[in-house]
C-alpha cells in the first residue's frame, strides 16, 4: 500500500510540475510585458542569483563578455538566461560546468552565444530539444518536465529572434 501511495503522490507531484510549467509557457505571450531598453547583463546577473545554489553545488563557473542593451521584456530575458544556464549546469559532463556568454551584432539584432562544456547532444535531436515536453533522458537521470527550452524558444520568438543549437555528444 505504501508503494502505491508513494507512486500516486509522485505522479501527482509530476502533474503539478507540468501544469505549472504549462502556465509559464502560456504566459510568455499572454503576460509578457512591453519590450523596453534592457541591460542584458543585469538580466544575466539576476538569473545567476536565482541559480546560486545550483551553481555552488556543481561548482559552475559562468563568464561573459560585455553584454549589450537590448529591447526586451526584462523578466523574460532573465527567465531565458536562467533556463539556459540551468540546462548547462544540469546536463554537465564529467568536468565542472563552464559556461561562457558572448554576443555579436548582426544588423539590427544581437546574436547571443551560450557555450558550455556539457555532455552535448547528437545533431539529430537539435530541433526536438525545443519542443514542449520533449526530453532526451528519462526522469530518473534528470528531473524536470522538458519544457525549459520550449519556453526559451517562445521567449525568443516573442522578441523577434530565433534559437538553435550546435553540438555534438
Amino acid at each position: 500500500a505504501k508503494d502505491f501511495i508513494s507512486f500516486a503522490v509522485d505522479g501527482a507531484y509530476r502533474m503539478q510540475q507540468m501544469i505549472n510549467d504549462l502556465l509559464v509557457f502560456s504566459r510568455v505571450e499572454t503576460r509578457g510585458k512591453e519590450l523596453v531598453v534592457t541591460e542584458s547583463e543585469l538580466a544575466l546577473n539576476n538569473a545567476r542569483e536565482n541559480l546560486v545554489l545550483n551553481m555552488a553545488e556543481a561548482n559552475a563557473q559562468i563568464s561573459y563578455d560585455p553584454l549589450p542593451l537590448v529591447r526586451a521584456d526584462p523578466t523574460q530575458l532573465t527567465m531565458l538566461f536562467q533556463h539556459l544556464l540551468g540546462n548547462a549546469i544540469k546536463f554537465r559532463g564529467e568536468e565542472e560546468p563552464r559556461v561562457h556568454i558572448s554576443t555579436r551584432r548582426d544588423g539590427n539584432f544581437h546574436e547571443f552565444c551560450v557555450q558550455d562544456n556539457g555532455m552535448g547532444l547528437d545533431v539529430q535531436y537539435a530541433e526536438r530539444v525545443f519542443a514542449i515536453f520533449q526530453k532526451l533522458h528519462n526522469r530518473e537521470q534528470y528531473g524536470g518536465t522538458g519544457i525549459g527550452l520550449a519556453v526559451c524558444k517562445r521567449i525568443i520568438a516573442r522578441h523577434g529572434g530565433r534559437i538553435w543549437v550546435q553540438s555534438s555528444p
